[in-house]
Order: structure tokens, then sequence, then C-alpha cells
């Protein structure tokens, strides 16, 4: 019993180390080349298109700078820049500032997380403009929707703020170590939480609450548990897992597409609408807006596929 809890614990290890190692080829380079681009200043140059965007949005066309730093880097650096633009400017509404989280929610990080899902099988430039158009979609409907209704109308109350990182090289290069560390940790967890499901019948009874649900999505129950993962964990995760779990046979082809266009478009649902609740955003557009929004775009982009498919397999035969 003791040699296969040994073995049992090896294989988790040596299969979290082969998932993290085939994430951090992808991830490191670009974080090397994130910094670079921060460095030389080209926030600055992707910023100055957004500003029609933004009033288009009803936001300030300054805030465009906040959405580019989040696009290019992460959720955190976009807060950063807009504090530092919120501190200048008239006191956002509540509207407002749930308009712009959900631009930050749906594109960010989309070097990284880009080369995450082209490592799953999917397009790259293809994932990156679903998540920025679709971020643009699903704000410009918000925005719509606050506007006639006349919500969310009071002043944004923001309670938090992430504080200012490093500046220096060495700081920097801690930091993001730490968070690969971080990584590597969670998906470990992942794993062994899944082998545990696995152990004990859960997951078959995840995948039989969730197919009828996933189905609409294009989403076979194989690839749902993950799928739920990446959803509520976030993006680099289930897309780690989705790496490792179709390398391995477990997830067919079919279902990446659909898997990972829902994911990319909602994903981190906890942890990112808490993040954004505390600078004043309204969980009615950063959570339920933005699932709502991500399950009808998936639903459609899964039967464009299908049907693509069903003509193109007709052509050839």
């Amino acid at each position: 019993m003791f040699s296969g809890a040994v073995s049992a614990a090896s294989g988790l290890m040596r299969d979290a180390v082969k998932a993290s190692v085939e994430l951090f080829k992808v991830m490191i380079p670009i974080i090397i080349l994130v910094k670079i681009l921060q460095e030389l200043g080209v926030v600055d140059y992707l910023a100055a298109p957004l500003g029609p965007a933004m009033e288009l949005l009803g936001l300030p066309a300054a805030m465009g700078l906040a959405w580019a730093t989040a696009m290019l880097s992460n959720i955190y650096s976009g807060l950063i820049v807009f504090q530092a633009l919120a501190a200048g400017s008239a006191p956002l509404t509540q509207a407002q500032v749930t308009v712009l989280g959900v631009l930050m929610l749906i594109a960010h990080n989309l070097l990284v997380e880009g080369q995450v899902t082209k490592r799953c099988g999917v397009s790259f430039l293809g994932q990156n403009a679903l998540r920025v158009f679709g971020a643009l979609g699903c704000a410009w409907i918000l925005h719509a929707i606050f506007t006639a209704g006349g919500f969310f109308t009071g002043p944004a109350v923001m309670l938090w703020m992430p504080p200012k990182p490093d500046a220096t090289l060495l700081g920097w290069a801690a930091g993001e170590a730490k968070n690969l560390g971080y990584i590597f940790l969670i998906i470990l967890t992942l794993m062994g939480l899944m082998r545990f499901l696995n152990a004990v019948g859960l997951t078959k009874l995840l995948e039989i609450i969730l197919t009828p649900f996933l189905k609409l999505m294009g989403i076979g129950p194989t690839a749902a548990t993950v799928t739920v993962i990446g959803m509520t964990m976030g993006l680099t995760y289930g897309g780690g897992l989705i790496i490792h779990e179709t390398r391995a046979g477990h997830i067919p082809p079919r279902d990446v597409f659909a898997a990972v266009s829902l994911m990319s478009l909602s994903h981190a649902l906890i942890e990112d609408t808490m993040l954004l609740a505390l600078i004043g955003t309204s969980p009615w557009g950063s959570l339920a807006g933005r699932l709502a929004f991500s399950l009808v775009v998936t639903a459609a982009l899964s039967r464009l596929a299908a049907s693509r498919e069903r003509r193109a397999s007709g052509t050839a035969g």
C-alpha cells in the first residue's frame, strides 16, 4: 500500500512538472518580451487608438491606457494605471467602472495566455481576436443596458488598489519567479484534485450533471471538469490541464475549440470578479453579464464550427 502511494505521488509530481514545463516554455519568453515592450513604452502606442472606443462605451478616452496595459500585461498592472488615471479625473460611476472592468476581465494578458491557448491546439490570433472583440461587444451591451435603465449611476466605491510593484529589474524577476512557482503548485494541486475526483467517482458525477449544459456549448463530457476548472481558476491552469489531457488522449480535439473559447471569455470567475468588485464594479456586469455573454457567443461559435465541419466533410465525400 505504501509503495503504491509513493508511486502515485511520484507519478503526480512527474505529470505536474511535465505540464508546468510545457507552460513555462511558452510563458517565460513572452513574459520577458512583455517587459521589454513595457520599458520601450509600447503600451502608449497601443492605447492611442482605443480612445474613441472608450468614449463610445461612456468612458474617458484616457482609460484606454488602463485597458491597453491590462491587455499587454495583466489585470493588476491595468488596475495600477487605472488608479493613477482615476486620481486625476472626475469620479467614475459604478456603471463606468463595471464597463471598464469587463473589458479588462475578458481581454488581458493576451500574449502569454494566447500562447497557452495556441499550445492547446487553437489559433493564437483567433482567440485573441475573440477576446478583444468579445470584450468590446460585452462592454457595449452592458453600457447600453446601464444607460437605458439608469442603472449604477452612483459613484464607484474603491475599497482597495494593488500596491505598486518593485520597479527594479531584480525585483521584477523575483516577482515573476514567485508567480511561476505559484503556478506549479496550483497545477500540482489541481492534478491531485482531479485524480482524487476520478478515484472516488465524483468526476463521472460532474460529467453527468454538466453534460446537458455544456453540450449546448459544443463541449463533450470528457472536457467538462477541465473546462469548469479553467472557468473558476483561470485560463493558464485550465489550459495547462487541457494540454496534458489532450496529449494523454482524454479529450478529443473537437471539444478543445469550444472549451478554450469559453475559458477565454470567462475564466477565473471567482478571483477576478472579487478583485474587480474591490474597485467598485457590479457583479451583475462583471460576473452575470460576462458569463451570459460568454455562453451565448461560445454556443454560436460551436455551431458555426460544426456547420463548417459538416460542409467540409460533405464536400470531401
